[in-house]
C-alpha cells in the first residue's frame, strides 16, 4: 500500500530516465491520489460536484502468447472519477511494456491480470478494461472536430496565458447548446511538456459568453495541470460563475508514450454506453 505522500507526482518516474521492464511488473503502476489536485480548486471527493469517467486508450499493447508469439492489441482503460486515485500516465506505459515479454495463456487471462492490477492501483470506482487484439478491431471513422459549435473562428484578442475564470461571463438569454474548442493546451504538471486537448462544453443556463469562454480556454495555455484536473478546473470554474442549471465538459487529448487520455465531468449521471468514444484525427 502507498501512503497519501508516496502518491505525489514528485515520486513518479515522470521526467526521470527509467528502466524497463523486461518482465510482468505491476509494481510500475504509480497511483496519484486525485484529492490533492481538487483540493486547490476546492473539490471534495467525499462529495463530488460531478459524474463521469476518465478513458483512456493505448497503442502499444503487446504481449507473448503460450508458444511465445507475440501479440499486439489495443487497450481501452475506463474509470470512474470516484476512484481514490488516478494513474500516472508514464507509469501506465512502463506497467504495459512489462508486459511485453511474459507469456499470457489467452487475451482473457491478460484482460483480467490488467483489471485487478488496476483496480488495485485506483482504489474504489468502476473499472471496464478492453484488450483488442489488432485482427479483431473493427475499423471506426475519426471526426475532425468534437459536435458543436466550434469557437475557435472567433476573431479574438488573446493576451492571458494562466488560468483566469473572471474571462468566463453570462448574458442574459437562456440556451441550451453544445459549444467546442481546439485549443485548449497546458503543460504536465512535472515536466513541463505540452499537452494538448479538444474540449466539448454543453450546458443549459444563461448564455455563455463566446469569445470569453474561448479566451478562457485560451488561458490555460501556460499552466500546469493533468488532463483530469483541467476538465475537472474547467467544470467547477464554469459552475462557480456562470451557474448553468446542467453542464457537460468533455476533453480528448492527443496521444503521449502511446496512449490517450479523455474526461468527462457532468451534473448528470454519465453512463458508458453513453459516452461518445469517437476518435478525433489529431488523435
Amino acid at each position: 500500500m502507498h501512503n497519501h505522500d508516496s502518491l505525489k507526482p514528485e515520486y513518479s518516474e515522470l521526467g526521470k530516465k527509467s528502466a524497463y521492464a523486461s518482465r510482468y511488473d505491476p509494481s510500475k503502476l504509480f497511483p496519484i491520489a486525485r484529492q490533492r489536485n481538487r483540493d486547490a480548486i476546492g473539490i471534495d471527493s467525499q462529495h463530488l460536484p460531478f459524474y463521469g469517467f476518465d478513458f483512456w486508450n493505448h497503442y502499444e499493447v503487446s504481449w507473448l502468447n503460450s508458444k511465445g508469439k507475440p501479440i499486439a492489441a489495443i487497450a481501452e482503460i475506463i474509470y470512474s472519477c470516484d476512484s481514490q486515485n488516478i494513474v500516472e500516465s508514464k507509469s501506465m506505459k512502463l506497467y504495459f511494456n512489462s508486459l511485453n515479454n511474459t507469456q499470457f495463456k489467452d487475451t482473457e487471462t491478460l484482460q483480467a491480470t490488467i483489471t485487478h492490477d488496476l483496480e488495485k492501483a485506483l482504489h474504489g470506482g468502476q473499472l471496464s478494461v478492453r484488450i483488442i487484439p489488432l485482427q479483431q478491431f473493427q475499423q471506426q471513422p475519426l471526426n475532425a472536430k468534437l459536435e458543436g459549435l466550434w469557437l475557435d473562428d472567433l476573431d479574438i484578442t488573446c493576451s492571458v496565458y494562466s488560468n483566469d475564470p473572471s474571462l468566463l461571463t453570462t448574458e442574459g438569454t437562456e440556451v441550451e447548446e453544445t459549444l467546442t474548442s481546439d485549443l485548449l493546451k497546458s503543460n504536465c504538471l512535472v515536466t513541463d511538456q505540452p499537452d494538448w486537448c479538444s474540449v466539448q462544453i454543453h450546458y443549459r443556463g444563461a448564455k455563455i459568453n463566446h469569445e470569453g469562454l474561448l479566451r478562457y480556454i485560451v488561458s490555460f495555455r501556460n499552466d500546469n495541470e493533468f488532463h483530469e484536473q483541467c476538465i475537472e478546473k474547467i467544470f467547477t470554474q464554469i459552475m462557480q460563475r456562470c451557474c448553468p442549471k446542467a453542464l457537460t465538459v468533455y476533453g480528448r487529448s492527443t496521444r503521449r508514450g502511446g496512449l490517450d487520455i479523455n474526461s468527462i465531468r457532468s451534473t448528470q449521471p454519465v453512463e458508458l454506453t453513453q459516452l461518445n468514444t469517437t476518435r478525433l484525427c489529431r488523435q
